[in-house]
C-alpha cells in the first residue's frame, strides 16, 4: 500500500513535496511549541526536503519554512489535501 493511498498519516511519513492539512497533535511537552510556530490544526503543511538520513524535516506552513525533527513530527498528524 503506497502511503499516498492512505488519508490520515504522521507528517512525519509524507514524502518531500506532498501537501496535506494539519488535523491534530500528539498531546506532548511539545505541543504547544508546535502552536506557536504555527503548526495550527486546519492550516496546510507542504514537505519541501528531508535530510538525507531522515532527520531532520523542512516543511513550508504558514508562509515560511520551517525545519523539525522527525520525532516531533510524529507527533503531527495530518489528512491529504
Amino acid at each position: 500500500m503506497d502511503v499516498l493511498d492512505v488519508k490520515e498519516l504522521r507528517l512525519s511519513e509524507l514524502p518531500p513535496g506532498v501537501k496535506a492539512i494539519i488535523k491534530s497533535h500528539d498531546e506532548s511537552e511539545f505541543q504547544l511549541t508546535l502552536l506557536e510556530m504555527g503548526c495550527l490544526p486546519g492550516e496546510p503543511v507542504l514537505v519541501e526536503m528531508i535530510a538525507p538520513l531522515g532527520d531532520p524535516i523542512a516543511i513550508s506552513i504558514a508562509g515560511y519554512y520551517l525545519s523539525i525533527r522527525k520525532q516531533d513530527a510524529d507527533k503531527i498528524w495530518v489528512y491529504l489535501s
